[in-house]
């Protein structure tokens, strides 16, 4: 018993010693190649680093700077003419956060001079960002798209706002109003009357929404 105790040890060594010889053998054999992988994997780490170090870095305090100046514009000096041609300089030159928010900014401003198109343009392109920030820039997407006749997606964008404004109930009743004032024009009013139910019952409160909802009724047919 002892001896094929000893001989299942040599063997099990042995399979094990077989088993790293092949490893080692396969490593000799893909050596060249794995060294170029290391290397490769070495490079591309060093240009991110320096990409974020000397490029990304200087370019985000750069443009927050000009971003700055801009707001400055806008908010101390109140010069809405200015602080667009800034926004708009920094959103042309900047792929960053800075450019990012130079575009929103634009378009707020845009949207007050009436010139929808042109903001529309700054806003589909926008990435929305911030709690409020974000549910904010789709909301006023619909509020443009709304001005330019384009219904359909004036509601598809108070969708969104009211997706990402999750549980800010004063931004989601805001928007859910918006959005039921859009269904009506379309004269889709069962869809209205849905969402009046669902506002009155989640956000405002019994008897907020009667004058609407039974306005809703009347159209829908429902009365």
């Amino acid at each position: 018993m002892a001896k094929k105790k000893i001989q299942e040890t040599r063997t099990k060594l042995e399979d094990i010693n077989d088993s790293l010889s092949g490893i080692e053998q396969k490593f000799e054999q893909h050596k060249k190649v794995i060294y170029w992988i290391v290397a490769a994997i070495l490079i591309i780490a060093l240009l991110v680093w320096g990409y974020f170090k000397f490029i990304y870095g200087p370019n985000l305090e750069k443009a927050n700077k000009d971003l700055s100046k801009a707001d400055t514009e806008l908010l101390i000096k109140n010069d809405s003419t200015a602080a667009l041609k800034s926004y708009e300089k920094i959103a042309k030159n900047y792929s960053n956060p800075a450019g990012n928010r130079a575009k929103l900014s634009a378009a707020t401003i845009l949207y007050g001079q009436g010139d929808f198109k042109k903001a529309l343009a700054y806003l589909e392109d926008y990435s929305p960002k911030g709690e409020v920030m974000g549910p904010a820039s789709q909301a006023l997407l619909g509020d443009c798209y709304v001005n330019s006749k384009k219904l359909d997606d004036a509601v598809a964008a108070y969708d969104k706002a009211i997706k990402l404004a999750g549980e800010n109930k004063i931004l989601v009743a805001s928007f859910m109003q918006k959005k039921a004032n859009v269904l009506h024009s379309q004269k889709k009013y069962k869809e209205e009357l849905t969402l009046l139910e669902e506002l009155e019952t989640k956000y405002m409160g019994p008897g907020a929404m009667d004058a609407a909802i039974e306005r809703a009724k009347t159209l829908a047919g429902e009365k």
